[in-house]
């Protein structure tokens, strides 16, 4: 049984402001229930307080006798929730988003498997569809598919929150008689938050809520008679004519036997198996889906290739013939002093423009990194915030699905950065040691993947995400130093926050050895920083990164 004892929901630091006051219910088990109300009334706050995603100010939620906010040994999949938005990702089939959410959250064996995604999408009419991209279904389909994401784990309890908003009246009756049905499975409670009154009928109970107060909860047959109209759209009209607070006193006083059309329950089903997959299952089946999405992805992966092959070759047109020969003055004893003065100048000339090529070539290939990184992670986890935290919910472990993020990228990172290493030393002949190099162009590429990963978890909107990483490279290459030194208080401040300066430096340092450093050396002020220092500088940008996404994923952001 679900009861809900006293329930005060009040907004933020805003005691007299509340969202829901006083809610008293009770729904037993193999129970349909509707939740309705005029718009802003509370019923989707209600709904969101009972699966655990709002916290109530005070009250009791309790399920089978144990309360929702405090019980640490709850099953995940003993709560269902569907809301009213969309959470299948729309290129992958059917049958690829069931057979995913059913290995998130249960223990399968692969035999087992099929069997099960058809059994799931038989019970909600979508099997002859399971082949079909979740982009082109209707928006009942997406509906229908939304219940079989969440029957993945057999909830005992099942929250709807408007699953028949905006479909055509065949699909909303469809729905309804499917709530219903699977009501009737396993001593199952439904609660449906719902605007539509078309089917008051088929609900054991309609629950009305009116500016967060509770003003009615009965059967059917008695709503019109309690509120005294004619027809079902009056009630609204009805309502308008009291306080919330009028419409509470007068439920309560007429409720002599509270909930008394409740006092026959089925029993509770035996205890179900709500065992979670263990974390690296988790891991497996979150980064195989990641990269079939990926290639499912045309634009993206297209994009992806053109960044990889574009890129290094803008680098190498400054030396396509690889770094110009250094000329040393011969100050011949025989000529005048004029000659050995133009001598000076053009050898001044020279090494300016060689040690300024030099270090063009390696700062632009940190920033074209450093922007192929950006590209990686901007909206990688704020593009499917939704469908994370309604994993989350359902038991998915965070750590998992950040850890497959990071094995994703990874392969990213890696072929970027050896691409551009490869094909610019071959290129323009670039001195200095093959793996030093390719090590600091990756933890480069790597910090800023992961600081925009981290970026990504704590933006609202995929657009303010990719502005903020944007704008984040843009003033990588001004702050590093290598074009314009900043003032020493200035830089000193700024340079650790700084990916492209450390992956500057810290290339500058594999060719110390070659006169080419001596020459970049002579024409920049900005201090430079050995080769050590700055890969473990990158690596702490690195970790940041990492505990910033993990720490932005972990929270809950259903609200925003």
């Amino acid at each position: 049984m679900l009861k809900l004892k006293n329930v005060h929901l009040c907004l933020e630091d805003e005691s007299d402001q509340f969202l829901l006051k006083d809610v008293s219910i009770q729904y037993p088990r193999g129970h349909f229930g509707a939740i309705v109300g005029p718009s802003g009334c509370g019923k989707s706050t209600l709904i969101k307080v009972i699966s655990g995603i709002h916290s109530h100010t005070s009250g009791d939620v309790l399920w089978d006798s144990r309360d929702l906010e405090t019980e640490k040994d709850l099953d995940p999949g003993e709560i269902g929730y569907v809301p009213q938005f969309s959470i299948a990702f729309d290129r992958l089939t059917v049958r690829e988003n069931v057979e995913c959410t059913l290995k998130l959250r249960k223990r399968i064996k692969s035999r087992d498997l099929e069997g099960q995604v058809d059994l799931l999408l038989k019970t909600v009419g979508l099997l002859e569809f399971a082949d079909r991209p979740t982009l082109v279904l209707s928006g009942g389909q997406k509906r229908r598919l939304a219940l079989a994401l969440e029957l993945t784990s057999n909830p005992a309890l099942l929250l709807c929150d408007e699953v028949t908003s905006g479909l055509d009246i065949k699909s909303e009756d469809q729905i309804v008689q499917l709530l219903r049905d699977l009501s009737r499975e396993n001593s199952r409670i439904v609660l449906s938050v719902t605007h539509s009154l078309r089917h008051l009928d088929l609900y054991d109970s309609i629950t009305v809520l009116y500016k967060g107060h509770l003003a009615y909860i009965g059967p059917p047959e008695m709503l019109l008679p309690y509120f005294k109209v004619s027809s079902i759209e009056d009630i609204y009209v009805r309502l308008a004519e009291r306080t919330p607070e009028a419409w509470h006193e007068r439920f309560e006083k007429a409720r002599t036997d509270r909930d008394s059309h409740q006092e026959v329950a089925p029993p509770a089903p035996d205890h179900l198996d709500y065992s979670l997959p263990n974390p690296i299952s988790q891991f497996w089946v979150l980064w195989c889906r990641r990269w079939k999405l990926f290639f499912r992805e045309k634009g993206q992966l297209l994009l992806q290739f053109a960044l990889i092959a574009i890129f290094p070759a803008i680098v190498v047109i400054f030396a396509w013939n690889g770094l110009p020969q250094i000329r040393n003055l011969t100050m011949d004893n025989g000529s005048t002093v004029v000659d050995q003065l133009k001598e000076v100048i053009t050898f001044t000339e020279q090494t300016s423009r060689v040690g300024g090529l030099v270090s063009g070539l390696i700062i632009f290939q940190v920033v074209l990194l450093t922007l192929m990184g950006a590209n990686n992670t901007a909206r990688e986890i704020v593009s499917e915030r939704l469908l994370l935290e309604k994993e989350k919910l359902a038991g998915l472990s965070v750590g998992s699905y950040l850890a497959s993020k990071i094995g994703f990228v990874v392969f990213l990172i890696m072929a970027q950065s050896a691409w551009m290493t490869i094909f610019v030393k071959s290129i323009c002949e670039f001195p200095g040691t093959l793996e030093s190099q390719f090590l600091l162009l990756c933890l480069s590429n790597a910090a800023m993947t992961f600081v925009c990963l981290g970026i990504s978890a704590w933006c609202k909107t995929p657009e303010q995400s990719s502005l903020i990483s944007v704008y984040f490279v843009g003033f990588q290459l001004p702050l590093s130093g290598a074009v314009l030194a900043m003032p020493d208080l200035l830089g000193t401040v700024l340079r650790p926050l700084i990916v492209t300066y450390w992956g500057w430096s810290g290339m500058l340092h594999t060719i110390r050895e070659t006169r080419f450093y001596d020459l970049v050396k002579s024409i920049t002020s900005t201090p430079l920083t050995n080769t050590e220092s700055c890969i473990w500088v990158l690596c702490v940008h690195i970790f940041i990164g990492i505990l910033f996404a993990y720490l932005g994923a972990w929270r809950s952001k259903w609200t925003e």
